[in-house]
């Protein structure tokens, strides 16, 4: 089942075309990566995935619904993480879950039961009451990407989510990642470790606004005749002229 698909997907601002007739599918439960160096059109390409910019031409839809005619329904189906810690820093543990659940329309009567079981799962029920600017950074991350899925969302969009964590914590991000994925949930990520390009199930590779690759790590590596997703990239992206 395709939960995205884009043909042709295109964005300009004024002479300058920042994404260029791009065309993917992705499956559910799939974990894609989202690769490119500043400035090859990543970060635009996300926002009209995520119902937030309305594309120059080209189509597509994300979650059932059209990127063109229906922003809102898709901003309702999708959970989404930036780069920067987006929960509230004055508020608890819990009491940032529960107003995500409400943000979210998660039913009342469920909100407190799957906090409790969330916080459970990730080892955090005696910070249930901590607040939320104490915590070490990858404690952040980890609870911002629970707050992200909480609605069981059909795809998460990962935005540089283990910027600035150390190595192990962003293995313990990733098995985060791997159980949304099990549990059906597509999950979209960009990121600068190309380490964490072989732990998705597909790549796709940007420069200058368009998708020069898009295969499997493994299968990518054999294309280039290369050893690392890390030496993938540099032959693809040395070209780039908006880096």
């Amino acid at each position: 089942m395709k939960v995205i698909e884009t043909d042709k997907l295109t964005k300009k601002f004024g002479s300058f075309t920042a994404v260029d007739s791009i065309s993917m599918e992705v499956e559910k439960g799939e974990i894609f990566g989202f690769l490119g160096a500043n400035g090859a059109g990543k970060t635009t390409a996300m926002r009209m995935l995520c119902g937030l910019s309305t594309p120059t031409s080209g189509k597509g839809t994300v979650a059932g619904f059209d990127i063109n005619k229906n922003p809102e329904d898709i901003k309702k189906n999708i959970g989404y993480m930036s780069q920067k810690f987006a929960l509230y820093e004055d508020l608890k543990v819990w009491e940032n879950l529960r107003l995500f659940g409400g943000i979210y329309g998660v039913p009342q009567k469920e909100i407190e039961p799957r906090i409790d079981k969330l916080l459970t799962t990730l080892g955090f029920m005696d910070e249930k009451n901590t607040m939320v600017k104490a915590l070490p950074l990858g404690w952040k991350q980890k609870l911002s990407f629970s707050a992200s899925i909480f609605h069981e969302p059909k795809i998460v969009f990962l935005d540089e989510p283990t910027g600035g964590v150390d190595p192990a914590t962003r293995r313990q991000f990733w098995e985060l990642i791997y159980d949304a994925s099990d549990r059906g949930i597509t999950v979209f990520v960009t990121t600068h470790y190309m380490d964490e390009a072989e732990y998705c199930d597909r790549v796709s590779i940007m420069v200058d606004g368009k998708i020069e690759a898009l295969d499997s790590p493994k299968n990518l590596k054999s294309t280039f005749n290369v050893e690392s997703m890390d030496e993938v990239f540099f032959q693809l992206a040395r070209g780039a002229k908006n880096e």
